[in-house]
């Protein structure tokens, strides 16, 4: 298993009270994919610095944290850009845990 960063944006437009349920089901696709999540970071709305669409000028912020195995992050990247509720969707290699001694 490999530790992933997945920054998602969400589209909140006319249903911000859903944004624990939208997160509850990228979790459950992590973990569906057979990825264990570590920790899901809520990072508040944000306006775009670039709107590529007008109907989209700004979008709620999610860090998730988790493992899964490499395979798998093209199938979970391939649904969660399905998902209507999900805006963006980047995933990236997290850096290492360092232990302090």
């Amino acid at each position: 298993m490999k530790r992933y960063e997945g920054l998602f944006i969400l589209n909140t437009n006319g249903k911000e009270e859903s944004i624990k349920e939208t997160i509850d089901a990228i979790s459950a696709e992590i973990v569906t994919a057979g990825g264990k999540v570590e920790t899901v970071q809520k990072m508040d709305k944000r306006p775009f610095t670039r709107v590529a669409d007008k109907k989209f000028t700004s979008g709620f912020y999610v860090n998730i944290i988790f493992e899964s195995l490499p395979t798998a992050i093209v199938t979970l990247h391939s649904k969660f850009a399905l998902k209507e509720d999900v805006f963006r969707a980047l995933i990236s290699t997290a850096p290492a845990v360092v232990v302090a001694k």
